[in-house]
């Protein structure tokens, strides 16, 4: 399975992305440049040069536009120029998903509806050319998965067109919710929101995995710090039989609550972050009936997790303990049967496929679609995956 490490010692900015991956030979400025000539912001080159920060030696990328008069633009007016462009639609897509993630985080900033957010250093050339830049490698590259380590957000206060912000500024710090991050103590923003935006987008393990590393690339920032200002990127095979991780167990005992609210509560667990909620029938004091309800979660979550917990259950306590969890590498495939494409998520023992589950909304909505048996959209999906081994 191909994978990625991001190490982000120094932060990360949408440049040091792209920067870093020119630097390890995974792509080209050539495919940078015409890629982004496409966008309808004329010319574009994308210029490296070879540079030393505190004893590493990167690559540094700029971009050579053509003036841009305007300098700002609302996120609707970058959105359409994505979609007229003539990127291919995958690449469409993904830029337009990390443009997204900016505008959702900037409008809750601001309190504006999404279509009202108004990027300013964001809506220049040089920040839509980082983003759709970062989308056009990604999709090229195909790297099965993305991991990063904590990161270095740094400290103080940055000037914006907002004004005088603190570090990491409110929009980056939004994106990098329930990141595990910190700061070395450096005064100046490491993380550029672009650079949150595209790693909020890639990562959800936060660990180094046993690996091959083949291609190793270092990406600088134009800034001069105490410590080399690069991101490093990493690419090779895994070599790890399964995945670890550590994740967190919240467990409470329930015997006095109106069984019909569990799965409302069970909702609401998930949709603030929880991995899996599940209720145990079991026998508590005095011969009662009960329910033992586990959540699994990252770390961050607990706090936010036990208080839906106690506000919407009948508890009055429950406990959280860390646990290490063993796991298949997982890849989601979207194929294609004669009843129309469905998701299927693949369980990987290295490059071998062991475990395969169709998605279930996209069978349902099939099935009701062609008026068939939901288990006929299943077996076709089943059937179609396993001819991809």
């Amino acid at each position: 399975m191909k994978i990625a490490y991001l190490d982000c010692f120094s932060g990360i900015a949408g440049d040091m992305f792209l920067a870093a991956l020119l630097d390890a030979d995974l792509i080209t400025a050539q495919l940078l440049s015409e890629k982004l000539s496409q966008l309808g912001l004329g010319s574009v080159r994308v210029r490296t040069e070879r540079v030393l920060r505190q004893g590493i030696r990167a690559t540094h990328l700029r971009f050579e536009t053509e003036s841009d008069p305007q300098g700002h633009r609302h996120w609707a007016e970058i959105r359409e120029m994505i979609e007229r462009s003539f990127l291919t639609p995958a690449e469409k897509a993904r830029a337009i998903a990390i443009f997204s993630a900016l505008a959702q985080a900037e409008a809750k900033i601001h309190g504006v509806p999404i279509e009202d957010v108004h990027f300013h250093e964001l809506g220049a050339v040089d920040s839509i050319c980082d983003i759709v830049g970062a989308a056009v490698v990604i999709e090229a590259l195909r790297i099965d998965r993305w991991y990063a380590s904590k990161i270095n957000v740094g400290s103080g206060v940055a000037e914006t067109a907002h004004g005088t912000l603190p570090v990491p500024a409110p929009a980056t710090l939004e994106l990098l919710r329930d990141f595990p991050v910190y700061s070395s103590g450096i005064e100046t923003e490491l993380v550029t929101p672009t650079g949150a935006a595209i790693i909020r987008d890639l990562v959800s393990d936060f660990s180094m995995p046993a690996a091959r590393w083949q291609q190793i690339g270092y990406g600088a920032g134009t800034k001069e710090l105490s410590q080399p200002n690069v991101l490093r990127v990493l690419v090779g095979e895994s070599i790890a039989h399964f995945e670890s991780d550590e994740t967190v167990v919240i467990e409470t005992e329930i015997d006095d609550m109106n069984p019909e609210l569990f799965p409302y509560v069970q909702q609401k667990l998930f949709d603030q972050g929880a991995k899996s909620v599940s209720a145990q029938s079991i026998l508590m004091k005095k011969g009662r009936p009960g329910l033992l309800v586990r959540v699994l979660c990252d770390a961050p979550s607990v706090d936010k997790l036990c208080e839906i917990l106690f506000r919407e259950t009948t508890t009055l306590g429950a406990i959280y303990y860390s646990v290490q969890r063993k796991k298949l590498a997982r890849k989601i495939l979207e194929i294609h049967t004669q009843y129309g494409p469905v998701r299927v998520k693949l369980g990987l023992l290295g490059s071998e496929i062991i475990n395969i589950a169709p998605e279930y909304e996209d069978c349902k909505k099939l099935a009701d679609e062609r008026g068939i048996a939901l288990k006929e959209v299943y077996r076709a999906a089943l059937e179609a995956a396993r001819n991809l081994q």
